[in-house]
């Protein structure tokens, strides 16, 4: 995609200051307004029932007068209205490619998040800095992205590295920090300040007394996930003696958060592992683990925990990650799995890979399938090359191909409904013979 050096201009305000004039959205207000004008015509394969064809550029046009006035609300006086216009502003970023519109205002998104995020409370932060991450996932790696990640990285740093912020705030930004940062990888200098700022903070999580058993959970827990989860993205990026030396100072320390209370923190600690044991035997082919036999057996415990005091949801989870995990550290196996988005195919093969997919995954939710179809920076990181045009006819079938499998749940649903009412008109005749 084009990069140009353009400045943002000013179209903040639509005539007469029309903008101002919306209305504070609630969450499910946001999610009608926003997503009826995104989500629909963000999938390639929408249709309407009736047939007739939408008018795209009147949508477009709509679109955009509604998210000009939803950037001037991350300006009004109300917090809860602040928060809103951010939640419908990331609700878009995330289902559909704004590239050009956000172009012209990235200077002025960029001063509204910076502002929401020194002086918002926890949770108008926290949605200040997941639309940071989309603004960059949405400019991708460029001139642009590094002007952004210039402005609000000291920003983030700060706050996460601030003992007296709340947990939820401190989380979002290091999430945000990794994030913007991967996307962001010409400065050398500053990758490495990143993952030191990260390191000072999921470090805490390690015991402290080596004769220690286990690791308590303490309420920090979801931030060293986070932080630790941020930080391994960023080292999949890194040059092979810069990872030579990360392994060397925590492949040792990692194994001790897998007795952590948190069922996700021993997850996120045993992807972790696996991560850094591929990326080991990559940099040296010859590479050896001490401690294989003990590590390979907290592993198996962890595959196939049957401990009654932890609910079975998490035991299940926690048992499908550890069997990947001790195959990857065992017999450098993955098990490939397949994403699919429109007629496309990406075969997630190694733990760099789901990790990177992971991240982005929860940051654009529902909107993943649609960015790996269009967004030129996501193609690239995964290598799936340009955008994939569909012609018409192919956009025909997948439309007929999902109109008729509604028909055909409709028509279903309606003869299950049919046969129960007769089952139910028999079970009354008998009860008034009787």
């Amino acid at each position: 995609m084009p990069k140009s050096k353009k400045r943002g201009s000013n179209h903040q305000r639509g005539n007469g200051g029309q903008p101002r004039n919306v209305q504070p959205f609630s969450d499910e207000d946001a999610s009608i307004e926003t997503m009826s004008h995104c989500s629909g015509f963000s999938d390639p394969a929408s249709f309407t029932e009736d047939g007739p064809e939408v008018d795209e550029e009147a949508t477009q046009e709509d679109l955009e007068y509604k998210l000009k006035g939803f950037i001037d609300l991350t300006l009004d006086k109300s917090a809860k209205t602040r928060q809103a216009a951010l939640e419908s502003l990331k609700s878009a970023f995330s289902s559909k490619i704004l590239y050009e519109f956000i172009m012209e205002r990235r200077m002025t998104l960029t001063d509204s998040i910076e502002r929401c995020i020194k002086k918002g409370k926890s949770e108008e932060l926290c949605a200040a800095a997941g639309l940071a991450c989309l603004l960059c996932v949405q400019m991708g790696s460029g001139i642009e992205s590094e002007e952004i990640f210039k402005t609000l990285g000291p920003v983030l740093k700060k706050i996460v590295s601030d003992g007296t912020a709340s947990v939820q705030a401190r989380q979002a930004c290091a999430t945000c920090l990794g994030i913007c940062c991967f996307i962001v990888t010409d400065d050398i200098t500053e990758l490495y300040s990143t993952m030191e700022c990260l390191e000072s903070v999921f470090t805490k999580a390690y015991p402290r007394d080596r004769d220690t058993n286990g690791v308590s959970s303490t309420p920090s827990t979801v931030l060293h996930i986070s932080a630790l989860l941020a930080w391994t993205l960023l080292l999949t990026i890194c040059p092979m003696n810069e990872v030579k030396k990360k392994i060397e100072m925590h492949l040792h320390k990692l194994p001790s958060m897998l007795s952590c209370d948190d069922v996700n923190m021993r997850i996120a600690a045993g992807e972790t592992l696996a991560l850094l044991f591929e990326l080991a035997r990559e940099t040296d082919a010859d590479f050896f683990y001490e401690d294989m036999e003990l590590l390979t057996e907290k592993l198996r415990a962890l595959a196939t925990d049957g401990n009654k005091h932890r609910a079975k949801v998490d035991k299940r989870k926690q048992r499908s990650v550890f069997r990947d995990v001790l195959r990857a550290v065992e017999e450098r196996d993955f098990p490939t799995e397949t994403v699919k988005f429109g007629p496309e195919r990406m075969y997630i093969d190694c733990w760099v890979k789901k990790q990177t997919y992971d991240t982005f995954k929860e940051i654009l939710g529902s909107g993943m399938q649609y960015h790996l179809q269009s967004n030129d920076f996501l193609r690239n990181v995964f290598e799936l090359g340009p955008p994939v045009m569909l012609d018409a006819a192919t956009l025909k079938t997948m439309k007929i191909s999902r109109f008729e499998r509604h028909l055909y749940n409709s028509a279903a649903f309606k003869a299950r409904t049919k046969a129960r009412s007769k089952c139910r008109d028999k079970r009354a005749d008998v009860g008034e013979f009787f």
